[in-house]
């Protein structure tokens, strides 16, 4: 049965809890593995240690994590007056190319958010430093609003990458609601063991639990892991402030997935588990593409799934075929993975169309992450809220971890 336009009146006050500041941890445990794991299996909850996990997973499980890695987004400069601005890089927008931004050595433009913006009307920034004993002047100006965020221009001298340029004088960005400044400590423990792919500016929170002895538990049980790539945005952390779900505009994500992966997911697509909410938004992604694909929708040029768009039309082919049109395209195209914008909202009433199970951490009072956990849940996610809240687990992105299998 197809979800209805009713959706959108959901209202986001019927999905908040009491959240006392003293629950959310502002630091990991020393031990990324010995976190609290709450287990959700068909409405019966359990409580067990992460390093354990392995034990609830079945043994034809595929795990599908992000690798994506969080990239030193904020990049600090002071005017003549001695103001300080903060830019806060979002995405990359000439070149829109995450991987082809970072590589550029002269300029580049990006979307950001300006801290202290009112201090800054017109004009270049510069901030100047010494990489390797070379004196590189990082000049910034802005080009474009684009609603509360604008273009950035980036250029500097020295042949460095801007990787390299925001390696060195950025710094990593961690969640507002830490109410802390990054310490060094974060550089390490704001990171999955497994980030290879930098574009994020904010962690993956679901994975950093996960170690290499739990992955060597997961060889151990023939538990496939699959990686793809969703570059977490800062509108992860939007509040909805609409009184209804409708007034509420998600952000765009970037996705790449590996035609590889798309075959294992034919092949076997029972027992398809996300490691945390953004990979369950880029895999159930998919099925809204091959739709597309099958109704000739599909924009070559911005391929995309929008905010509304499992709910404004019907889903009347199988996954077998959705995920067959996808391979078709990229074996026809000569590509070797499917890469496209999201900018779904799973919503109480969403039918998952591929995932049968989740990682994910303990989020935010009326969030859209809280909604998602609602629709695979239903009505349960008050139930392990109560629980985690009654029973000291520890909450937000460096607190414990849940597991829900259906």
């Amino acid at each position: 049965m197809e979800t209805t336009i009713s959706h959108k009146n959901i209202k986001i006050s019927d999905f908040t809890y009491e959240l006392p500041d003293e629950r959310i941890a502002k630091y990991p445990l020393s031990q990324r593995d010995k976190s609290k794991l709450l287990t959700w299996q068909n409405g019966k909850i359990g409580e067990d240690v992460f390093e354990n996990c392995t034990n609830y997973l079945p043994e034809n499980a595929q795990l599908v994590f992000n690798n994506t890695r969080v990239i030193h987004a904020r990049l600090f400069f002071r005017k003549e007056t001695g103001a300080k601005i903060e830019i806060f890089c979002l995405e990359p927008v000439e070149p829109a190319d995450y991987q082809v931004a970072f590589q550029q050595t002269e300029e580049v433009t990006w979307k950001c958010m300006v801290g202290n913006s009112k201090k800054w009307k017109d004009g270049f920034l510069i901030n100047t430093f010494e990489i390797d004993g070379k004196t590189v002047e990082l000049t910034a100006a802005k080009i474009a609003q684009e609603g509360n965020s604008f273009h950035i221009r980036f250029v500097w001298n020295g042949g460095l990458h801007f990787s390299e340029i925001i390696e060195h004088i950025g710094q990593l960005p961690i969640p507002p609601y830490l109410n802390r400044e990054t310490e060094e400590s974060d550089e390490e423990t704001y990171q999955t063991v497994y980030a290879k792919i930098d574009g994020s500016v904010a962690a993956p929170t679901a994975g950093l639990h996960f170690t290499d002895k739990v992955f060597d538990q997961l060889k151990a049980k023939n538990i496939a892991t699959r990686e793809i790539t969703l570059h977490v945005g800062a509108g992860t952390f939007q509040p909805v402030k609409s009184e209804t779900i409708e007034g509420h505009t998600m952000h765009h994500e970037q996705v790449e997935i590996s035609i590889d992966i798309l075959r294992a997911f034919l092949e076997e697509p029972k027992n398809i588990i996300a490691v945390g909410t953004t990979s369950v938004r880029s895999v159930e992604s998919l099925y809204w593409i091959g739709l597309q694909l099958e109704e000739k929708r599909f924009d070559l040029f911005h391929p995309e799934v929008k905010q509304w768009e499992p709910y404004e039309n019907k889903a009347s082919i199988s996954l077998e075929k959705a995920l067959q049109n996808i391979i078709y395209f990229l074996v026809e195209n000569n590509e070797k993975a499917i890469r496209f914008s999201t900018q779904i909202i799973i919503l109480p009433g969403y039918q998952f169309k591929l995932i049968s199970g989740m990682f994910t951490n303990f989020h935010q009072p009326q969030s859209t992450l809280l909604l998602l956990i609602s629709a695979f849940l239903g009505n349960d996610w008050k139930k392990v809220y109560d629980y985690a809240l009654s029973n000291n687990f520890r909450f937000l992105s460096y607190g414990d971890s849940n597991l829900y299998l259906k």
